[in-house]
């Protein structure tokens, strides 16, 4: 598929510059930079009108890389991932290698290893997890579809990947959060 390896090609070169983009994830459209880079998390937080101390969602490729960022992933989580019927982002303790203000203030992150297979290879070729924030601003509801996208976010953005504009987004991902003492809490069903 020619269009998905130009929109790759074309999205890692914004990314790798600390610029943002617009695309599409396997529940919503999002707002996403380079995870480990803050100048880039302060644009998103500053397009968004965002509180810093909210945080924000990480997309990585798979398991190696979920790896790479968390000092350590709970047992448990590999065997949520494997069973969850919809995409599950992870709240993990002690993330590491990424922006300090893309993690939350009691130093966690949410992390969700993606099955998209457009975000999955952004991911891969990028070599570091990806910012996925809800393209609206902060407060506003979550577009449900591309065309409910607001004029403000579309030119906040460096760049907008032309891919699936005209599908319905699913709901926003389950979240989990596991504490390292072993606690598992549903933050969002």
């Amino acid at each position: 598929m020619e269009d998905k390896k130009t929109e790759i090609q074309n999205c890692l070169a914004v990314l790798k510059k600390g610029g943002i983009i617009l695309y599409p994830t396997d529940t919503v459209w999002g707002i996403g930079c380079d995870a480990t880079n803050a100048d880039a998390i302060d644009k998103i937080f500053a397009l968004k009108k965002r509180a810093e101390s909210k945080s924000m969602i990480c997309l990585v490729s798979d398991f190696k890389m979920l790896n790479e960022y968390v000092e350590e992933v709970p047992e448990v989580a590999y065997d949520i991932l494997k069973y969850a019927a919809k995409p599950t982002s992870i709240i993990y303790d002690d993330p590491i290698r990424v922006a300090e203000n893309v993690i939350a203030e009691d130093n966690t992150l949410a992390i969700r290893v993606t099955k998209d297979p457009f975000c999955k290879e952004l991911t891969r070729r990028l070599r570091r997890p990806l910012v996925s924030t809800s393209a609206n601003i902060s407060g506003q509801p979550t577009p449900d579809s591309f065309s409910q996208i607001s004029p403000e976010i579309l030119k906040g953005v460096d760049y907008v990947v032309n891919l699936h504009q005209s599908k319905k987004s699913s709901k926003p991902s389950a979240i989990i959060k596991l504490s390292n003492d072993g606690t598992v809490k549903v933050i969002r069903k």
